[in-house]
């Protein structure tokens, strides 16, 4: 069994989402890295145990978290299987559909990668600071794990549209370019400025993109409490050393949470937010995602909702009032002269389902070049042909193995010999017919030529979804995975002695040897960290700490503190950074 095998075996992976999961690969972590972490989970520690959520520190031991090094993610599945909740790693930016599935079936999504040390304060990619440390410790509350798993169950759902997924592809672009240390400036410049131009192309807000603001202005930059002294909760908050401190300061708008007021409000994941929202409670939240719900077209159906999904050029489910759910590229609608949609036609593999269970015979590969259907009643009865007893059916001449014509009020003619008579429930869900052509207003539909014409049953369309309704079965999501993605980076001979450096200095700290020992050993790091890191403050924080704490080396303390307090006056922010390091060290 190899890693990524035992991986899926600790958590139950839809097989829909199974694409999006990647290998941790912790071996890849280098020494610099652990101490990123160590240094940005230190601070967060200290300062954030006076100023987040209840749940934050506990939320911390009891997920397989440790301050001193990145967390293995199959450690922390042990830990989070307790409440009934996993963790996944994935490969940065994920389309926000597909974040959302993950949270309904209770997996937390990590990226994998981990910021750069010169973005160690903030950085507009997601990484597994942000993702673990943010996101995992405050699931611990069972309210706002509950409000994380119901966001997921409809923004699973929620319908996007193209230039959303093209927007998504530029912001996942600019991250790995802004995170990448070899990148130009021209090449972060022409990132930005596809940004702008995709952000620009969006001139309809969907519901993928309303939701995706409500999640950001809670779920990642969320305050909870009293408006005048509010704590965080927000996972972006929580795993930036910079703006968990800055956030909480008056020049940083703090509003009264509302729905409306956050699906209203943009945001730029590469500044810091000049406002926030301040929700009362974690009920508040769950409320809120529940009257959002109401205005779906999950919820809603109609032609409205239909045109939304022929907008989205990925899989949707639009659901019949018989309980039949076609799961496909809606592609075409034929409106009649009111607007209201008559026929739908979907393009490319197309699934049939009831109860959001595939109908056995009728999954992609049978309908694996589309499906079209008429919508509405027949024009010799009010009744719902789904409502139609046998002996209605009869009336109406729809017999299996007799020739039939079904005209619909809406002037759609289905014509051929009855193949068969689909049922659930009592409810007619499908009707088969052979030798079949379809017309609507001159157009022919149909061909007896192109075989079997299954016919959806269904007065009106109750339900409109991104997604399949059997995701299992259909085995792929709405959206794939990015083609775009971040190199793996390459090393000079310096940087890898600099991560030794790391090592060294890393395990002089755990090993805990003798003050005449960790003399002997610190002395040459020492000398090599002034000749050849003379901007490394890190390095330098983390060699202080060991020799404040054993009480040596008075000389050299006092260089490094000579050294640290020169590199504050060439930074600004190293210089806050340095600042808070210095704070912690006894």
């Amino acid at each position: 069994m190899n890693s990524s095998e035992e991986h899926f075996s600790l958590v139950n992976v839809p097989t829909h989402l199974k694409e999006f999961v990647v290998e941790q690969d912790y071996d890849r972590y280098t020494p610099v890295d652990h101490a990123v972490w160590r240094y940005v989970m230190r601070q967060n520690s200290n300062f954030l145990g006076k100023t987040a959520h209840v749940a934050y520190l506990y939320g911390l031991t009891t997920s397989g978290i440790s301050v001193e090094h990145i967390p293995d993610i199959s450690e922390m599945n042990k830990s989070l299987s307790k409440i009934g909740w996993g963790a996944v790693t994935i490969n940065g930016f994920i389309p926000a559909v597909a974040f959302f599935d993950f949270q309904a079936h209770q997996l937390l999504p990590i990226a994998c990668d981990i910021r750069q040390y010169d973005h160690i304060a903030y950085t507009p990619a997601p990484d597994i600071i942000h993702e673990a440390a943010g996101h995992a410790p405050i699931i611990e509350d069972e309210k706002y794990r509950m409000y994380l798993k119901e966001f997921g169950e409809i923004g699973s759902r929620a319908l996007s549209s193209r230039e959303d997924y093209e927007l998504y592809e530029a912001i996942r672009l600019l991250s790995i370019v802004k995170e990448d240390p070899g990148s130009t400036a021209e090449e972060i410049q022409a990132a930005e400025e596809d940004l702008d131009r995709k952000a620009a192309a969006v001139t309809e807000i969907s519901e993928a993109n309303e939701l995706s603001r409500l999640y950001w202005w809670t779920v990642e930059y969320g305050l909870i409490g009293d408006l005048d002294r509010p704590l965080i909760y927000g996972a972006g908050l929580l795993s930036s050393v910079g703006e968990s401190m800055s956030c909480l300061k008056d020049d940083v708008k703090k509003i009264p949470f509302s729905l409306q007021a956050c699906i209203e409000t943009d945001y730029d994941i590469t500044k810091p937010q000049p406002q926030l929202f301040v929700c009362k409670d974690f009920d508040q939240l769950i409320e809120a995602v529940r009257e959002f719900s109401k205005r779906m077209a999950l919820s809603l159906g109609g032609t409205e909702s239909l045109i939304k999904a022929s907008k989205m050029p990925q899989t949707s489910t639009s659901v019949y009032s018989s309980g039949l759910q076609v799961s496909g590229i809606l592609t075409g609608l034929k409106m009649d002269d009111k607007g209201e949609a008559v026929y739908l036609q979907t393009t490319g593999p197309t699934a049939l389902a009831t109860k959001d269970k595939e109908r056995i015979g009728h999954g992609k590969d049978y309908h694996a070049e589309g499906f079209g259907s008429p919508i509405g009643l027949l024009a010799i009865d009010p009744t719902p042909l789904e409502d139609f007893s046998d002996e209605q059916l009869s009336a109406a001449g729809i017999t299996v193995g007799n020739p039939a014509t079904l005209l619909f009020q809406s002037g759609v003619e289905v014509k051929g010999v009855v193949k068969y008579i689909l049922r659930e429930e009592d409810r007619v869900v499908l009707i088969g017919f052979d030798q079949c052509t379809v017309t609507y207003q001159g157009e022919t539909l149909f061909q007896a030529a192109w075989g079997t014409y299954d016919m959806a049953v269904g007065e009106k369309i109750i339900s409109v979804f991104a997604g399949a309704a059997d995701r299992e079965a259909f085995s792929t999501g709405t959206h794939k995975p990015s083609e775009v993605v971040a190199k793996r980076q390459e090393y000079t001979l310096q940087e890898l002695r600099q991560q030794a450096i790391y090592q060294e200095v890393r395990d002089i700290r755990e090993q805990n040897p003798d003050a005449d020992k960790v003399s002997s050993r610190i002395k040459p790091i020492l000398s090599e960290v002034q000749k050849d890191y003379q901007d490394d403050w890190l390095i330098r924080l983390e060699l202080l700490e060991i020799l404040t704490t054993k009480q040596i080396l008075p000389e050299e303390r006092d260089q490094l503190l000579a050294e640290l307090e020169e590199r504050k006056a060439k930074d600004e922010q190293d210089a806050q950074l340095i600042e808070n390091g210095l704070a912690l060290i006894p």
